[in-house]
C-alpha cells in the first residue's frame, strides 16, 4: 500500500490532469513504441509549433483524469506505452500532426489509439480521419479562395458592360 504522501501526490498530478483536459478543445491518445530519440524529439517540436501539449503518463492516472474529465470509454486504449496530445484551440491539431508523423512508419512505431473532440469520442479510426482534415487557417483560406473567383468573374462582366456602354455612349 502507498504511503499518504505518495497517494496525496498521485491525487494531486489526476486532479492537474482533469484540468487539462476539461479545457482543452481536443485530446489524442498514441501507442509511441519504437520512437528513436531524435524521432521524438522532431515529433515534439511539430506538435509545439501546432500549439498541441504533448506528454507521457501512466494509463492509470490517465485513466481516473480522464474518468474525472467524463471520458469513461477509453479504458480499453490505456495499455502499453501511451502518450498523449492535447491542443486548447485548434480541435484536430492534436489528431492531424500525429496522423501525418504517423504515416511515416507505416503504423509501426507511432500508433493513433483513441481521441476527443469536445464532448464526441473517436476511436483509432476516427482519429485517423480528423487527421486527413486541414487546419482551420487553411480551411479558410480555400474557402476564401472558392469565393474570390466568382467575384471577380461578375467584377470583370459588369467592367466589360460599362466600357461597352460608355463606347456606344461616344
Amino acid at each position: 500500500m502507498p504511503s499518504e504522501k505518495v497517494l496525496l501526490a498521485k491525487q494531486e498530478k489526476v486532479a492537474k490532469l482533469t484540468d487539462l483536459i476539461k479545457n482543452s478543445a481536443a485530446g489524442v491518445l498514441v501507442d509511441y513504441k519504437g520512437l528513436t530519440v531524435e524521432e521524438d524529439t522532431k515529433l515534439r517540436r511539430e506538435l509545439r509549433e501546432a500549439g498541441v501539449t504533448y506528454f507521457v503518463e501512466k494509463n492509470t492516472i490517465l485513466r481516473f483524469a480522464l474518468h474525472n474529465a467524463g471520458y469513461e470509454n477509453f479504458d480499453g486504449v490505456l495499455e502499453g506505452t501511451t502518450a498523449f496530445a492535447i491542443s486548447n484551440d485548434d480541435q484536430t491539431a492534436p489528431a492531424r500532426v500525429l496522423g501525418k508523423f504517423g504515416e511515416q512508419f507505416n503504423g509501426e512505431k507511432l500508433i493513433l489509439k483513441a481521441g476527443y473532440i469536445g464532448e464526441d469520442t473517436y476511436d483509432a479510426a476516427g482519429v485517423k480521419a480528423l487527421s486527413k482534415i486541414p487546419s482551420r487557417e487553411t480551411l479558410l483560406a480555400q474557402l476564401v479562395g472558392s469565393l474570390q473567383g466568382p467575384i471577380q468573374k461578375l467584377a470583370a462582366t459588369l467592367k466589360a458592360v460599362a466600357d461597352s456602354k460608355s463606347g456606344d455612349a461616344a
